[in-house]
């Protein structure tokens, strides 16, 4: 922040406060979150309060709780599962002793230090530097105001002030830069919308294993790592679903719960390849003890940034660390739902089948096309919509087919061209 800090460490012990009446989180998971920034953990210390206190958010025997811990351990960092005002971090950095990081600054560490692309660090920048914006409050009240004069800076112009107007200027400029990849997004999904193609998003918590199940349906070779937020720039890949033809297949950032509001706007970009998909896989980690309070944590980021109307497929993920991989619907869940094994490649022609179905790809139908009509016979098999063929008695072909209302409209016109034809 903008006082004088503490260097940052590895070596942290970890502070879970839950407050009276407040929606209760998993603390397992804050655990994943040090992990995944590549923090150990030496202890876990749990606060209960009714309400925030003023000065240290816990009360100050729990602060000194902290502080013996921290030197019974020689920690370096405390990290702290909730939110801190600036006046609360510097002054619980003073009696802990060390540096002091709340769970927006982990996850905006944890990103900064994935991010690959062009794209991806200038969202991730953004994220921070909003961030470091809300931390300004306070920040610089040791210092007194400055004066006037030539080549500084204007009357009374404070320091907070300054850096406000210096932060609004970076926000601006990265903006800029983000709102022109957010166009070349747009037209990538214009030339896709002409192209016929739909477009399938992989959706779901971090670390539910999207990224594996993304390399097992595509033979790509993303990054698949058991860590949170190994994913973060979106990958898309050609999916071949029977009767449909090619979709393109989109691998997304995971979700976490209190997803920072300034990650869901620095990564709006990104995140409209989830709110524009024709349809979203909702990836979940079957094995995980808290699966369906994460699922429910999904459903409900997919509200916040509009994408809850997108038609869903479910993939209960990790099947194989259940006992063996099986379809049928889930109670409680959303759209056609399908057990699947990223990792053995169980239930992935199921999926693959259910994507299709939720796509439009109606029960198999016969058709009889004669020996002249040999060009709607090719598209369909390159179309992947033909289940079996018989030879007629005419010469002509009797075909089993599988397709979408979008596939059946184009062989349509193929047949009248035909028919059109001059004997």
């Amino acid at each position: 922040m903008f006082f004088d800090r503490f260097a940052p460490g590895r070596h942290a012990v970890l502070l879970d406060v839950e407050f009276r009446g407040a929606e209760r989180f998993d603390a397992g998971e804050f655990r994943e979150l040090a992990g995944s920034a590549e923090v150990g953990v030496a202890l876990s210390i749990a606060a209960k309060r009714r309400e925030r206190h003023p000065r240290l958010l816990v009360g100050e025997g729990k602060a000194k709780e902290v502080r013996a811990a921290v030197a019974r351990h020689s920690a370096d960092l405390v990290l702290v599962n909730e939110e801190l005002s600036p006046g609360q971090q510097r002054n619980l950095e003073r009696v802990v002793g060390c540096r002091v990081m709340t769970r927006t600054e982990l996850i905006l560490n944890i990103f900064a230090e994935r991010a690959r692309t062009f794209e991806g660090k200038l969202q991730v920048e953004l994220a921070q530097l909003q961030h470091a914006r809300t931390r300004l409050v306070r920040g610089w009240t040791h210092l007194d105001r400055q004066k006037g004069g030539i080549g500084l800076r204007g009357g009374g112009e404070t320091q907070i002030e300054l850096d406000k107007r210096m932060l609004t200027e970076r926000i601006g400029k990265v903006r800029s830069r983000l709102e022109q990849v957010a166009g070349r997004r747009a037209q990538g999904r214009r030339r896709r919308g002409r192209s016929g193609a739909a477009t399938v998003s992989l959706v779901g918590y971090t670390n539910a294993g999207k990224s594996t199940l993304f390399n097992a349906l595509t033979a790509a070779r993303t990054v698949a790592e058991d860590r949170l937020f190994a994913t973060l720039d979106p990958t898309m890949r050609r999916l071949d679903v029977p009767g449909a033809g090619e979709v393109v297949l989109a691998d997304t950032v995971g979700f976490v719960s209190r997803l920072p509001h300034t990650l869901i706007d620095a990564f709006k970009a990104t995140l409209e390849e989830v709110i524009n998909a024709d349809l979203l896989v909702h990836v979940v980690d079957r094995s995980a003890p808290e699966s369906r309070w994460r699922r429910r944590e999904v459903e409900r980021v997919l509200r916040e940034i509009g994408a809850d109307s997108v038609p869903v497929v479910t993939a209960l993920n990790k099947c194989d660390l259940i006992g063996g991989a099986r379809s049928g619907p889930l109670k409680g869940g959303t759209g056609n739902t399908v057990q699947v094994s990223a990792k053995t490649g169980e239930g992935l022609e199921r999926l693959v089948e259910a994507i299709g179905a939720a796509l439009g790809v109606q029960a198999p139908v016969s058709l009889a096309l004669p020996l002249a009509a040999g060009r709607a016979r090719a598209w369909l098999y390159e179309k992947g919509a033909v289940l079996g063929e018989e030879i007629t008695e005419d010469g002509g072909t009797l075909l089993t087919v599988r397709a979408d209302a979008g596939v059946r409209a184009h062989l349509d016109r193929l047949l009248r061209d035909f028919a059109d034809e001059p004997s």
